[in-house]
């Protein structure tokens, strides 16, 4: 998995940059809380395809090839953390290999809660 995650990102976020999503109008426009507003969006949409009634492993596709379905929106949203991640100089792999290695040390079903 190293490095793999840390690609991943950096690819996020040149893709971002180079369709106009990191540009000053735009910079000037969206606070931290509208960039997680767009990731939580993202999860908002893979429920409505599950309102929908598709399944959660299901992709299908617009006529112009766009790939639709729950994977697409939860993909959807790890792009955009990725991308702000690395935007803003967050090593995500590395947050994310150490906060799984403290989930090892934690008890079961912690705080039961969902």
């Amino acid at each position: 998995m190293t490095n793999n995650i840390s690609k991943v990102a950096k690819d996020a976020h040149r893709i971002a940059m180079e369709h106009g999503w990191w540009d000053k109008d735009i910079l000037a426009r969206r606070s931290f809380g509208d960039m997680i507003t767009l990731m939580h969006c993202e999860l908002s949409e893979a429920y409505e395809e599950y309102c929908k009634g598709h399944k959660v492993d299901e992709v299908y596709y617009q006529k112009n090839g766009k790939p639709e379905g729950i994977p697409m929106e939860l993909a959807d949203c790890v792009i955009r953390i990725f991308d702000f991640c690395e935007a803003n100089e967050i090593d995500i792999e590395k947050a994310i290999l150490e906060k799984m290695e403290f989930n090892k040390t934690r008890p079961f079903r912690h705080g039961k809660k969902c």
